[in-house]
């Protein structure tokens, strides 16, 4: 069914298309229909615990999908064991200018430069408020776009405080390539300048709530062997709880016969996925164990995820994979984990 769905959303503007779908999706949720469009049978998935935190399986959608949080019940009865919305700001704001979102159907791969468009996180807030969503539940938070660099923090620590109370875990953003400067907080004394507060913030809300809500960090896939291990120094000195790995690719590698191939944006599908997770095996040898991480990149397959941990990630997430392949790709990669595919 979804095959044929795509072939009608493929046929309009690719934002307009996005819009579509997630109504659809809304619609069939209501109706009680989720089951039609072929995601994951219920009981049929396999739980794993992580960052303290027991997740229905190891299956996420990652941020991006759902930036608002306007859809999380109808996306949660596909069968996801955790949801990832945003990227969320501070404040609302509109993104980069149209067209901003390209689909190369050829490689499996859509390039981005949306550049945290959305609602505002009190907006993202209200809506998870209202849904029935019971489940795990990540919150990605960036800065805002006019917010200079050095004082990205206070951006941050605004989204921390507010995600907090309804939040299962918080995902800090670094690495989007669509928000000028942004990636420079991965590296050296900006990073650790901004995990030391993050890190100070999350003990005090703990400490006030009687609470502990895992901080995770987002990071690019273009970087090298020596700057990973920077990270994870980084990431384990501040005893921070998780890492993603990774956000999408400046690399056009895979791509250049595309013609689109020359547009600006992060690219992210197939071409990313063996990038990604050289990225994940990197991380899990320098961590060895001691901060888990989230496979994302180019995830289109039950080997694809099998692949992303067995290279050292406890949790998967899809979004490229999801956009081509819909609800049945969720089926494929939950009931095969729970059939004992490679862990």
């Amino acid at each position: 069914m979804y095959s044929l769905m795509r072939s009608v959303l493929f046929n309009l503007p690719t934002e307009a298309s996005h819009s579509v779908a997630m109504r659809s999706l809304d619609l069939a949720h209501g109706l009680g229909a989720s089951g039609l469009l072929g995601g994951a049978r219920s009981g049929r998935s396999q739980a794993v615990t992580v960052m303290g935190i027991e997740f229905p399986n190891a299956l996420g959608l990652a941020a991006g999908l759902d930036k608002n949080a306007d859809h999380i019940d109808g996306l949660a009865a596909l069968g996801f064991g955790f949801i990832e919305i945003g990227t969320v700001t501070p404040r609302p704001q509109p993104g980069n200018p149209q067209p901003r979102l390209f689909r190369l159907p050829q490689q499996q791969a859509i390039i981005n430069r949306m550049g945290f468009n959305n609602k505002g996180i009190d907006h993202a807030l209200d809506k998870i408020q209202r849904s029935a969503f019971k489940g795990v539940l990540g919150i990605n938070i960036g800065k805002n776009f006019d917010t200079p660099v050095e004082q990205a923090a206070d951006d941050y620590l605004i989204g921390l405080r507010k995600a907090w109370p309804h939040a299962s875990y918080v995902v800090v953003n670094l690495s989007s390539p669509n928000t000028p400067g942004l990636r420079t907080l991965q590296y050296g004394e900006e990073l650790r300048r901004l995990l030391a507060l993050l890190k100070q913030e999350q003990l005090a809300l703990a400490q006030a709530d009687g609470r502990h809500v895992p901080l995770v960090i987002k990071i690019a896939p273009d970087l090298n062997a020596d700057e990973t291990g920077l990270i994870a120094e980084a990431l384990l000195e501040f005893r921070i709880d998780g890492v993603t790995a990774t956000n999408t690719t400046l690399s056009r590698d895979g791509v250049e016969d595309n013609p689109l191939h020359t547009e600006a944006g992060g690219l992210s599908g197939a071409p990313l996925r063996q990038v990604s997770t050289q990225v994940v095996a990197r991380l899990a040898s320098a961590l060895d164990g001691q901060i888990p991480i989230i496979g994302v990149g180019g995830i289109a397959s039950l080997d694809h995820a099998s692949e992303k941990l067995a290279a050292g990630a406890s949790l998967v997430q899809i979004y490229s994979g999801f956009i081509y392949q819909g609800p049945p790709l969720v089926r494929e990669i939950v009931e095969g984990l729970s059939n004992g595919a490679t862990r």
